[in-house]
C-alpha cells in the first residue's frame, strides 16, 4: 500500500477520558487504511467553577492541535462535549483558529452532533449525560436557543470526569430507554467518557429513535472532514449514513 494513501483522524482528548480511545479505534478500524492518533489535554472536572470551565481555554487545545499536525493528519477533531454548555460558538472558533493555525480541517463532537441534528430534519430531542444539575440545564438552555426542545433528559449527577468511564452499558441502557418513552426525534449521548458508542445501534434497533452518541459523533465529523464517505460505518448507528 502506497503510504500516502492513509488517512489520519486527529483526536484532541480530556487527559482524564479512557472510553474515547478504544471506541474511535475500534470504529475507524472498519475504514480502509485509516487510523486514529490522539492529543491530550488536561481536563479533569465537569461543573460550572472557574476552575472547571479553564480547563477549555484555547491555547492549551491549540497545542495539543499542533502536536497532531506533526503527524500530517488528514483533520482534527475535539472529542469533548464542553461546547454543549459553554457555547456552540467556542468550538465554532476553536476549529477556526485550528484550521488557520495548521492548515487542517477542524470538527468536534458537538457540532458534529449539531450538523446530525439538522440532518436528521428534527425539532426535538432527548438528552443522556453523567453531568450536574446546572451543567445539564445550560444544555438544555442552548439547543432550546438553536430550536431543539428537549423532551426528556437524564443525569448521573458527577463531576469526576473519570468516574464517566465507569458508567455501564446497562445504566445508558436505563437511561436512553427512559428518554425514549417521551419519543424524540433523537437522542443525544453527550459524553465522550461514557459507554454509548458500542450500544448504539442496539439502541436505535430497540426504540426506533436515532442514537447520537458524542465519541461516534466526533468520528462522523472527523472523517468527513477528512473526506471519507462513512456510508460502511452502519453498524455503528444510523450517523454513519446521513
Amino acid at each position: 500500500m502506497d503510504q500516502r494513501n492513509r488517512t489520519l483522524i486527529g483526536v484532541l482528548t480530556p487527559s482524564s477520558n479512557t472510553v474515547l480511545e478504544p471506541l474511535t479505534s475500534a470504529i475507524i478500524a472498519d475504514v480502509p487504511y485509516a487510523s486514529a492518533h490522539f492529543s491530550r489535554f488536561r481536563v479533569k472536572e465537569i461543573s460550572l467553577r472557574e476552575e472547571a470551565n479553564d480547563q477549555f481555554r484555547l491555547e492549551p487545545q491549540l497545542m495539543a492541535a499542533d502536536l497532531l499536525a506533526d503527524a500530517y493528519v488528514n483533520s482534527i477533531v475535539w472529542s469533548g462535549t464542553s461546547a454543549s454548555w459553554l457555547g456552540f460558538d467556542k468550538d465554532r472558533d476553536m476549529c477556526a483558529k485550528i484550521e488557520d493555525r495548521t492548515g487542517i480541517a477542524a470538527s468536534s463532537s458537538v457540532l458534529a452532533i449539531n450538523e446530525a441534528l439538522e440532518r436528521l430534519d428534527v425539532d426535538t430531542f432527548g438528552l443522556v449525560t453523567p453531568y450536574v444539575d446546572d451543567v445539564q440545564e445550560l444544555i438544555v438552555s442552548n439547543y432550546r436557543d438553536a430550536g431543539y426542545e428537549c423532551v426528556a433528559e437524564r443525569h448521573l449527577g458527577e463531576t469526576d470526569n473519570f468516574a464517566f468511564s465507569n458508567t455501564t452499558h446497562d445504566t445508558v441502557r436505563r437511561l436512553v430507554y427512559e428518554v425514549a418513552e417521551s419519543k424524540p426525534g433523537a437522542i443525544a449521548i453527550m459524553c465522550t467518557n461514557m459507554q454509548g458508542a458500542a450500544i448504539a445501534r442496539e439502541l436505535e434497533q430497540e426504540t426506533g429513535i436515532p442514537i447520537l452518541d458524542s465519541t461516534a459523533a466526533a468520528v462522523w465529523g472527523g472523517l468527513r472532514a477528512a473526506g471519507q464517505d462513512t456510508a460502511g460505518l452502519a453498524r455503528w448507528g444510523s450517523l454513519f449514513g446521513l
